[in-house]
Parts: C-alpha cells; structure tokens; sequence
C-alpha cells in the first residue's frame, strides 16, 4: 500500500495588494484584467508561488520572474513552474544574495521587487520541519534542510545565557532567563512537542488565546535562520537592483521584521540618517524612495485567513 505526501494548503496573505503595488498601479486596475507590463521582476521568497503566479499573468511573453527560495520543498515547486512558463528561473538561495545572483545572471536592475517574509502554512503544518508547536517533529526549524545547524543541533551546545538572550531579543520574550534554564535541563531534543511542554510549564504568565511557546518557537526559528540579518542585507541590496521607478514591496508578519522595513523605507525616502544626527552640520543627502506607503489585510481577509491578522505589506518606488 502507498501512502500519499501529505497535501498542505497555503493561502497567499494580501495577494491583490502586493501584485499591483509592484507593478504600481491600483488593485481596482488590477482586476479590470486589462493590465500587461514588461520587465524584469524579483519574487525574493517564492513560498508557494502565489504572487508569483498572479503576477505573471499580468506580465508580457518578454519578461521575466527570478523567484528565490531557500526552502528546497518551495524550490521544487518553483522548478514545476518554471518548466511550464518560460519566464521563470528559479534561484535556491537567500534573498541575502539578492546582488551576487542578479550579476551572475547578467542582471543590472529589476523593475520590480516583492517579498513575503512569513512562514508558509506548509512550513507550519508539515510537522516534520520542526516550527511548529502544535504538531510533532524534529526540533529543525532550518528553512533550509540542505544546509546549516538545525535548533536541536544548536541547543546542545548553546550556553544558557546566550539561550537566554536569542529568546528576549528575537521573540521578545520577558520571561527568557526562566524558559532557558528550563530548555537547558531537558534530557534530549527531538520532539517539538516536547520542547513545547517545557516551555509551557517554565512559563508564569500565559497570554489568553496565545500558546506560552509561542514567542520562544519564533526566537529559535529567527535566529538559527539569521532572518533579521538577512533582511537587513536583502534591503540594502533592493536599493542598487531597483531601476529608477521600480517598486519595493514587502509583506511582514512581526514587530521585528516590520521595524526594520519601516526605518529603511523612512530613512531613504526622507534623505535622514541616524548617524548625520551628531553632525554640527549634516550632509543633504538624496532621497532614494518615495514616501512609504502601508496596507493592512481586510476583516474578510482575516476571517477567511486568520494568519493574515499580523501581516502589513509596506511599499516604495525606487527615485
């Protein structure tokens, strides 16, 4: 008897939105079915494919769609595209790498650049690939299971203090110190379940309709992945891939991700530095995006899609 790959439904958060914000015209445009662009365009974190594959069908037979990935469960689905749609090439890399793989493939600048910086249900659901604490695995949390340290590898050796400041400064967790020396006296780690209860019972102070592990799983995932450090990467380099005019829109699902797209986008399309501040006189610098733009998901969106509830996609246009 052959027993079938479990299937995992994705549901793609403020799909309208990010499409039309990258090819800068309104989701009311975008619906008339009328629009058809050219160019080069960057999906930084293919997932699923969902942008992706609306966005293609408002591109021209002449464009193309580079989609990045590190997760190589997303890369074989962007190979399945790929082979059905000419305009596609698909990169297995961190969109930190942004710059490195546009010049090897002979890129210059994009017109276009989107990326969405949630976990994909099936990354969630698929109990396996350890982020999730409602369902057993193994305690891995790589986005990429081809390379690097998975958590379980990495608390083994952690010290408790340093345990205790990845979870505090990447989960925000208040009672870090508490959870760590707990996580620290566990016998083994392979099984996410477990890690859970642990976390759970060292907890003092559930927040209502909010699993105690929360915060904690978000921590590990974060840093053993270096998501923060990547997307600070990933920023710097959208500003020398954009073409004047091109369009920058990022979808992020936590206060720590959205800080750091807020402060970039309002950095450069202000010309103001935090480090001119001191200067007894500070230099005029340019201006390099337009002024932000913010959209948050629908109530229908959200009730339809309940992870859509955290998500904010914020946007500019390359000056």
């Amino acid at each position: 008897m052959t027993v079938s790959a479990p299937e995992f439904i994705h549901e793609t958060v403020l799909l309208k939105e990010t499409v039309a914000s990258v090819l800068n015209v309104t989701v009311a445009a975008l619906e008339t079915g009328t629009i058809k662009k050219t160019g080069t365009f960057v999906d930084a974190t293919f997932g699923r494919g969902g942008h992706s594959r609306l966005l293609l069908t408002y591109l021209d037979k002449d464009s193309r769609l580079l989609v990045f990935d590190k997760d190589p469960q997303a890369i074989q689905t962007a190979q399945a595209l790929a082979a059905s749609d000419a305009r596609v090439i698909v990169i297995h890399d961190s969109f930190a790498k942004l710059q490195d793989n546009l010049q090897r493939l002979g890129i210059e600048q994009v017109d276009g650049i989107m990326a969405d910086l949630g976990v994909s249900s099936p990354q969630l659901d698929d109990g396996s690939r350890g982020f999730s604490f409602m369902r057993d695995g193994a305690v891995d949390m790589r986005m990429d299971t081809t390379r690097g340290e998975s958590v379980a590898q990495w608390l083994k050796r952690v010290d408790e203090t340093v345990l205790a400041d990845v979870l505090y400064n990447y989960g925000e967790e208040r009672h870090s110190r508490r959870i760590a020396r707990a996580i620290k006296q566990m016998d083994h780690y392979d099984s996410t379940l477990a890690l859970a209860e642990t976390i759970k019972q060292a907890h003092p102070n559930w927040q209502k309709g909010k699993h105690p592990a929360t915060q904690s799983f978000q921590a590990m995932r974060i840093f053993i992945n270096n998501e923060l450090g990547d997307i600070d990467s990933f920023l710097d380099q959208s500003l020398m891939a954009l073409k004047v005019g091109g369009r920058l829109a990022v979808i992020s699902f936590h206060s720590l991700e959205d800080r750091i797209i807020k402060q970039f986008l309002q950095k450069h399309s202000k010309g103001q530095y935090p480090e001119d501040a001191n200067l007894p006189m500070p230099p005029k610098r340019p201006k390099l995006l337009s002024k932000p733009e913010r959209v948050a998901p629908s109530d229908s969106e959200i009730k339809t899609n309940p992870r859509a509830r955290s998500a904010l996609l914020r946007s500019a246009t390359r000056l």
